[in-house]
This record gives structure tokens, sequence and C-alpha cells, in this order.
């Protein structure tokens, strides 16, 4: 590795064995997930950008609170130094603890309309979400380093479906939950109902955490007094290319979720109820992935199902251009197909991104590789929907024709993702995971050897 004078973990494409079983204690992990699920998604989604819009916030703002979270992960660089000081286990619980406490104090501030104006509680949230972000952001630098230690290589992609498929599973069910609360034309009172919800999920998610098997820092990291080669890491070569591909997703990406739900919100006159059912399909999306890759991730690798995924995204984003252009009806069951099947892509890029850089990423520098990554990944994500943001509050209500479809502000938006989507898919074309199966062997596995073939046979064929 040049400069680092270390090399890789081996990369193994093949089934996991019998043997290879999860460590015992991890089943704690989905237990987590779980509960995680059922708070982080009030907070960091479509509720709270529905509270937000309550208040008037503009798509500037909705740009900024949807930014906030993976904006706030750069103070993972310097936290990564004080891991080997306090361990893995206790760097997350006591950041998942204090983030927590922020959830309690959002739950007052819809009661304090009594006495505020709509400003003034946005303002407040902001102050509070801000807050839950930076204690998440520090802590969450020991997460992955923690759970690269505790999985064995050969079956982290197994592991990584498994939490995708329980982590959408139970923010499915965290969606109608917000949308059983916030039915009708809600008050301000139902959303502190949702927030408090959130808040008890995860005081029990944090029962769970603190049962995950710990794992002991490394002897060379604690010991190790040198600098650290910052530069040197960034410039190796497999993990450079991996920031590269990162760095365009989170572009892609960033603030899909918040200008979806604002479109259905501003343009389709939805209630807030009906939009919480009809985003949460995307759950059922990430889950399916639980059924369609199964264990097969470490069989067939990063690199295909990232380029089967981006292509797809493209896809769908024509879908989305279509229906914000006027030229398909914005009807529930098309919308309803659209959420589906990015919940599903977003699951799958999201899953496999995290797979390879656990692949790539050395044993020596682990934790500061992987605060590199997650900085980069979340900073590109939390700018991202800002400049969205910006852009579309600067288009306003310009809606020229052409083409026969009507470029109004979120035509724009998804078309320009869908570039920004066809550069990432060029970018993960370049990846070195020299083992990773081929795009035909990925078709193959999804297509005809999966439990999901009969789908296919009942496609219509004329």
């Amino acid at each position: 590795m040049g400069a680092l004078g270390v090399m890789p973990e081996g990369i193994t494409t093949k089934q996991a064995k019998p043997a290879d079983t999860l460590p015992p204690g991890l089943s704690n992990a989905f237990l987590f997930a779980s509960f995680n699920a059922l708070s982080f998604q009030v907070v960091l989604s479509s509720p709270m950008v529905l509270y937000a819009k309550s208040l008037g916030a503009s798509a500037t703002v909705l740009g900024i609170i949807a930014g906030m979270m993976p904006l706030l992960v750069i103070f993972q660089i310097p936290a990564a130094s004080y891991i080997p000081k306090i361990g893995f286990k206790r760097f997350v619980y006591g950041g998942w603890g204090v983030r927590v406490m922020f959830i309690f104090g959002m739950a007052l501030v819809p009661l304090t309309a009594r006495f505020l104006d709509a400003k003034n509680r946005l303002a407040l949230m902001m102050v509070l979400l801000f807050g839950f972000n930076l204690s998440r952001g520090i802590s969450s630098c020991a997460w992955l380093p923690w759970l690269t230690a505790l999985v064995p290589p050969t079956i982290r992609g197994h592991y990584l479906v498994r939490e995708a498929a329980v982590t959408n599973l139970f923010s499915f069910i965290s969606f109608l939950i917000a949308a059983a609360c916030l039915a009708g034309k809600p008050a301000t009172w139902q959303f502190s109902i949702v927030f408090i919800f959130s808040a008890i999920a995860g005081v029990v998610s944090l029962t769970f955490l603190k049962r995950i098997p710990d794992v002991e820092v490394p002897d060379e990291i604690k010991s190790s007094k040198n600098s650290i080669p910052w530069l040197a890491m960034l410039r190796y070569t497999p993990f450079a290319k991996v920031l590269r591909m990162v760095v365009g997703w989170s572009l892609a990406y960033g603030g899909m979720t918040a200008f979806t739900v604002a479109f259905l919100k501003t343009e389709t006159g939805m209630s807030e109820g009906t939009i919480l059912v009809v985003t949460s399909i995307s759950f059922l999306g990430g889950m399916s992935t639980f059924w369609i890759l199964g264990s097969r991730l470490d069989k067939l690798g990063s690199k295909p199902v990232l380029t089967f995924a981006l292509a797809a995204w493209i896809v769908v984003l024509a879908g989305w251009i279509c229906v914000s252009g006027g030229l398909i009806r914005a009807h529930i069951a098309q919308l309803l197909l659209l959420q589906a099947v990015m919940g599903l892509l977003a699951a799958l890029v999201q899953m496999s991104n995290t797979r390879l850089a656990m692949t790539v990423v050395p044993t020596i520098g682990r934790t500061h590789f992987f605060a590199i990554y997650s900085v980069i990944n979340n900073v590109t994500l939390g700018l991202a929907p800002i400049g969205w943001g910006l852009m579309i509050d600067a288009i306003g209500s310009r809606s020229p024709v052409w083409m026969g479809l009507e470029w109004n502000r979120y035509t724009i938006f998804f078309a320009v993702a869908s570039l920004a989507f066809l550069i990432t898919l060029v970018f993960a074309r370049k990846l070195q995971e020299p083992e990773a199966a081929g795009m035909e062997v990925l078709l193959r596995e999804m297509l005809i050897e999966s439990p999901q073939r009969f789908l296919v046979r009942l496609w219509p064929r004329e």
C-alpha cells in the first residue's frame, strides 16, 4: 500500500460456509437496528420534513434539515483518535444515549405553539436537530470499525443484507405509526406524540446496543503514536476509487427523500398521512433485498450490484420526470411502484458500498480509514440537499413546456439527479474488485436461480 505499508484483507466471493456463523450475541445488533429504525426515521425523515413544512419551511431549509445529519459526521475525523482510549462499545453507546435526550426535547417543541410563533418553533427544532446530529456524528465513527472486527469477512454481505431487511421493515412500521398519528389535518400536539414515540423507541434500542459483544481495539492502534498519514490513505488506489464513486452516489441521492416528499405535498396536495403511507412503501422495497440477494452479496461482490442498481436508478428518475412534468398523472399506483423500487435500489447501493469499504480498508488504520469514508460520504450527502434546495428555490414557479414536458423545479431536479447517477455509474464500473462476478452472473442469480423467479414467469409475454 505504498506509504502505509499494509495490504487490505483478502477479497472473497465464495458463499458463506455453514461454519461461518454470526458471533454469539450479535443477534442483539438486529434488535438494536429494529428499534433504532423506529426512532430515527421519525426525526431524520418524512415526519420531520412534514413538520417543518407545516411551519412554513422553504426548500432551502428542508435541504439544511436533510443535510444536517450527514454534514455533522465530519466530527468523526477528530473523534476517531479517542476510540482506543474509550473502546468501540462505550463510544457508540454514549453518543446514542445523548441523542435520545435531544429527541425528548423535540417532543416539547410543538407544545410551545401557545407562546412561540412558527418561525421560532422551526428555529428551536433546528437547534435540537443540530445537537442530535452532532452527538450521532461523533459517536458513529466507532460503529463500522466495531462491526468490521465483529463480523467474519466471509459473511459480511450476508449480515448487511439481514440488517438492511430488519431496518427497512421497522422503518416501514415507524411510518405507518406516524401516518396513523398524523391522519387528516394534524394538530401540533399530534406531532409531539410522534416525537415521543421516537424517543421511547430510542431508549429501548439502547438496551440492545448494550448487549452487543464488545471487541478489543487492536494493540497496534492503541500503541500507535505516529501522526496519521491522511494523504497516503486518500491516495490508496482501491480506497480512492470507492471514495470517488461514493461522492457521486451521495450527490445524486442526497435530498431525494426530502424533495420527493416536498413534491407530493406541494404539487399533488396529498395529506400528511397519505404521504407517509406512500413513502413508507420504499422500506418494503428495501426489505425485499433479503429475498432477492440473501447471502449472494458475498458471492457476487459489490461491483455488479452497484452497476445494476445505479443503472436502474436512472430509469426510476425517468419515471419521476414523467410524473412531475405532467406526462403521467400522479396516481397512487405509479407512486407506490416508484417508491418501492427506490427503496430497493437505495438499499442495494448502501449495503454494497459498506461491504466494499469493509473489503478494501486495511486492518491497520481501520478506524481512520472508516472515518475518512464516513465523513466524505456523509458530508457530500449533507451538502447535496442544500444545493438541491437552493436550485429548487431559485427556479421558483417557472415551468416552461418542452418536448411535451412541463419543466418545473421538480422536473429539473429529477433530470439533473439522473445525470449525476449516470456519472456515478461510470465511476462504479472502474472500481477495483477483481473477484467480483460479472453482470451476467448477477442477472442469472436474480432472475433465474433466485426464489423470486416465479415473478418473472408471471410477467405478460405479449
